[in-house]
């Protein structure tokens, strides 16, 4: 019973230093934000930590994986590993509504939920309401924003430009 209990305290101070780590392109969301993190296992004394990149050949991935192994360490799991799987791939509906708030607080578009009709990738690019003023008068500029997970839209009322994070 001691040893689950430990474990359960070990488990927790995985999770408390995982949600230290930033998105190095969107700092106010965590890897836990993101769902990011798939899994965290405990075998005999070895720790390791699943994720799942945004997309295949993300750029932040590498300083991500770096950032949670330096986080583990400070935490007291120095050997900790970081296993990347591919599948199932991310989508942003991943992103907890805690992250999704964030997002618009610091003025991006949340994603809306994904939907399973493929051919949504032939139609009109998505009604987005302005982070900034809420307005949903807004149009696509661009299908790339500031990384390539999100597009350039702006809002035809307040007329601010603003990022929205592309559902994957």
């Amino acid at each position: 019973m001691a040893e689950a209990a430990h474990r359960s305290q070990d488990e927790d101070a995985v999770w408390r230093a995982l949600e230290e780590v930033k998105d190095p392109e969107i700092p106010v969301l965590s890897v836990l934000n993101l769902g990011v993190v798939r899994a965290v296992e405990f075998s005999d004394d070895d720790l390791e930590v699943t994720i799942t990149p945004t997309y295949s050949g993300c750029p932040a991935m590498d300083m991500i994986e770096a950032e949670i192994k330096e986080s583990l360490a400070r935490a007291g799991y120095p050997d900790a590993s970081v296993k990347t799987v591919l599948s199932p791939p991310w989508t942003t509906d991943w992103i907890d509504e805690d992250g999704r708030a964030k997002l618009l607080e610091f003025g991006i578009a949340p994603p809306q939920k994904a939907t399973a009709n493929k051919r949504a990738l032939f139609s009109a690019p998505p009604e987005v309401a302005c982070p900034q003023c809420g307005s949903e008068n807004t149009e696509m500029v661009s299908e790339f924003g500031s990384t390539a997970c999100k597009a350039l839209y702006k809002c035809g009322d307040c007329l601010e430009p603003f990022d929205y994070f592309k559902c994957l």
